[in-house]
C-alpha cells in the first residue's frame, strides 16, 4: 500500500490520520474498521459498538489536535440495527455534532464488520505526527493504561465496571491544546510499548520508556500487561525538555539517539510480545 499512496496527505501510511490540504484548509481523516470477535465480543450490546468505532475515530483525530467535522459509514447489517444507530447518533452528539454525511450498508453473513471514515479541520498548523520526535526530548502520557483491558474482562464475567472497554473516551480538547507544543504525539490504541516502539520508528530515535513512572489502572502485580494491553485511547507525546505539558499527564521516558532497538524499558530491550498486531491473537 505505501508504494501505491505517494500522495503527501498519506504521511507515508505511517501517522494516525492523513493531512489534505484543500484551499485554506487543512483536513485530517482517518478510518478504523472493527470486526465482530477481533474489537468486540459476539453479540456485544450495538449500542456500545457504534460507540466505541465513533471514539476510535475520534481519537485519530486528537492526536492531530483536529476539530471533529463529520463522518461516513460501511455499516454490516446486523442483528439489531436500531440500537446500533441509538449509539451511533449519541457519540456524534457527544463528539461536537460531528455530521453523518452517508456512507454504504451491505448484508453479508459471517462476523459483522463496520467502519467509519472521520473527518476533522486542524486547530494547529503545521498538524503533529509520529515522526518529530527530537533526542532529548521527555515521553509523556495523558492518563492510565490497563483500564481497558479489566473492562474486557469485567463484560467477559458479567461483573464489574466494564465502560473502560465499551465506552473509550478520546481526548479532543487535550489533543488540541498539545498540537503547538508536541513534537511527536499519538494515540495509544495497540499498547503502550508497542505505539511507543512505532513512534520510535518513525522518528528515527530510542524511546526509554520508565516502566514505574507508567500510571496504571490494574493492580501493581499486572503492570506489564497494563503496558502491553491496547484501546485505552491515552495520548502518547513528546516535548522539549523545558516545555511543560499544557494539559494533566505524566512524564514516563525520554528520548535518545538511534539505538540497536527503537524502545527500551528501564534502560533494556524489551522482550517478547509489544502489544496487539493485526494477525495475533486479540483480546477480545
Amino acid at each position: 500500500m505505501r508504494a501505491i499512496a505517494t500522495h503527501p496527505a498519506a504521511r507515508g501510511l505511517a501517522d494516525d490520520a492523513a493531512v489534505l490540504e484543500v484551499g485554506g484548509e487543512t483536513l485530517v481523516l482517518t478510518h478504523d474498521t472493527m470486526v465482530e470477535g477481533v474489537h468486540f465480543l459476539p453479540g456485544q450490546d450495538p449500542t456500545d459498538v457504534a460507540w466505541k468505532l465513533v471514539a476510535t475515530n475520534m481519537s485519530d483525530l486528537a492526536a492531530k489536535g483536529a476539530q471533529p467535522l463529520a463522518v461516513l459509514l460501511s455499516y454490516q447489517l446486523g442483528r439489531d440495527d436500531a440500537a446500533f444507530l441509538r449509539g451511533l447518533q449519541a457519540a456524534l452528539q457527544h463528539y461536537g455534532d460531528a455530521a453523518l454525511l452517508g456512507g454504504d450498508t451491505v448484508r453479508a453473513d459471517g462476523p459483522q464488520s463496520v467502519g467509519l471514515t472521520a473527518i476533522g479541520r486542524a486547530s494547529h498548523r503545521p498538524v503533529p505526527s509520529r515522526s518529530g520526535a527530537q533526542v532529548g526530548d521527555g515521553l509523556w502520557i495523558t492518563g492510565p493504561v490497563g483500564a481497558a483491558m479489566l473492562g474486557l474482562e469485567a463484560l467477559r464475567a458479567g461483573t464489574g465496571d466494564s465502560s473502560a472497554y465499551r465506552h473509550p473516551s478520546a481526548l479532543l480538547v487535550e489533543g488540541q491544546m498539545l498540537a503547538p507544543l508536541v513534537s511527536a504525539v499519538m494515540d495509544v490504541s495497540d499498547g503502550l510499548l508497542l505505539d511507543a516502539s512505532r513512534m520510535a520508528d518513525a522518528s528515527g530515535v530510542t524511546i526509554v520508556v520508565e516502566r514505574m513512572a507508567v500510571p496504571i489502572a490494574t493492580p501493581e502485580a499486572r503492570r506489564d500487561e497494563a503496558l502491553r494491553w491496547g484501546d485505552d485511547y491515552q495520548l502518547l507525546f513528546t516535548l522539549p525538555a523545558d516545555v511543560p505539558p499544557p494539559c494533566p499527564a505524566w512524564r514516563i521516558g525520554i528520548v535518545l539517539e538511534r539505538q540497536s532497538a527503537p524502545i527500551l524499558l528501564d534502560g533494556a530491550p524489551v522482550s517478547g510480545r509489544l502489544g496487539y498486531e493485526h494477525g495475533q491473537a486479540d483480546g477480545a
